[in-house]
């Protein structure tokens, strides 16, 4: 089955509901869907609650999403950074939710959604407040903690070409959450930058095969700066 390739950032968005759970991809700015996150602004869904690396950075991309009041949670593993003061103040004032995951935890949870994998025990957070209220385990002589797995409704995910039939080939370090944040949604859209015809991608550079693609959008590319901090 073939991913459904769409004109518009707003067609490709339509549909998402409120109080969604939105697995958002990029690692800081590297791999951010901005035209998708834009297209969820203006397509109005809220409640939403947030899986991503980071909690936003400047005013751009997921940042734009906090500053509009269209979350209701984000679970990530970095919310406090030089250029996070908009989830800073949203957090300060009362008016967001956090569950902090580590990283290599929060990705392992997503993998283990798109693997089926009901829960997993994993060392990291044994010990500290990560773990409080978890089932722990001591195995061969090690505690680990049982953690469950995040699976999304939809995933925004950022790569650099597509082909007809909606596999996905990343460039560089924008290759980060979105292979595994594509298999852990129930509908995955991808913006692009290129659209190529089908049978003209190296099969061992397709990093997200079709089969976990719903829609996929062409967009220009765009360069994203950042302002200082505040």
């Amino acid at each position: 089955m073939s991913a459904t390739t769409y004109d518009s950032v707003d067609e490709a968005v339509a549909g998402i509901e409120d109080g969604a759970t939105v697995l958002v991809g990029g690692f800081g700015l590297a791999g951010m869907p901005f035209d998708l996150i834009e297209g969820l602004i203006r397509q109005g869904a809220k409640e939403l609650t947030v899986v991503s690396n980071n909690a936003g950075n400047g005013e751009v991309g997921l940042a734009a999403l906090l500053r509009a009041g269209r979350v209701r949670k984000v679970i990530c593993s970095f919310p406090r950074q030089v250029d996070s003061y908009v989830f800073d103040g949203l957090y300060r004032e009362g008016r967001i939710e956090l569950e902090v995951v580590p990283q290599g935890s929060l990705a392992e949870r997503m993998r283990a959604a798109g693997a089926g994998i009901g829960a997993f025990f994993c060392p990291t957070g044994v010990g500290t407040p990560l773990a409080e209220g978890k089932e722990t385990r001591t195995i061969d002589g090690r505690d680990y903690v049982l953690e469950y797995p995040i699976r999304g409704d939809v995933a925004l995910i950022s790569a650099h070409r597509a082909d007809g039939l909606g596999n996905l080939v990343y460039r560089k370090t924008a290759r980060n959450f979105g292979p595994v944040m594509a298999t852990a949604a129930t509908t995955t859209i991808a913006q692009v930058s290129e659209l190529v015809p089908t049978g003209s991608l190296d099969p061992e550079a397709v990093a997200t095969p079709n089969i976990y693609v719903d829609r996929v959008v062409r967009v220009e590319a765009r360069r994203y700066m950042v302002e200082g901090a505040r």
